[in-house]
């Protein structure tokens, strides 16, 4: 069920949600997966994974609040999931929380923010 994980673990086209800040943000998360995956005992990347998503949720959702996006309750319920599941991790992160965030980034992006694309 839902879309699969590019491998290489990468952002490509596919991705896009035609807000130029938003897909550079998405791109960011990306590497900062990778950056987990690469290295699952480095605190330091899973706090920078942590930092990233945070700032990228609050710039999301303000965009959101600002075209009053209908969706809005769902989707920065669906973020508060996430960040609270990541926020509370530590490390080594072990290969099945890897593949939930890889997995939840990417059906995140295509399933859920895909939604409001031309809306924002």
């Amino acid at each position: 069920m839902g879309f699969s994980i590019p491998e290489p673990f990468c952002w490509d086209a596919s991705f896009q949600v035609f807000y130029t800040n938003l897909d550079d943000e998405h791109k960011a998360l990306f590497k900062a997966v990778f950056d987990c995956a690469k290295a699952p005992s480095n605190a330091g990347a899973l706090k920078n994974l942590c930092d990233v998503t945070g700032n990228h949720f609050a710039d999301e959702e303000g965009m959101m609040k600002a075209a009053k996006y209908g969706d809005f309750a769902g989707h920065k319920k669906a973020h508060d999931d996430f960040l609270g599941k990541i926020r509370g991790l530590g490390c080594p992160l072990s290969d099945g929380t890897i593949h939930y965030a890889k997995d939840w980034l990417v059906n995140h992006i295509k399933g859920t923010d895909h939604k409001y694309k031309g809306k924002l």
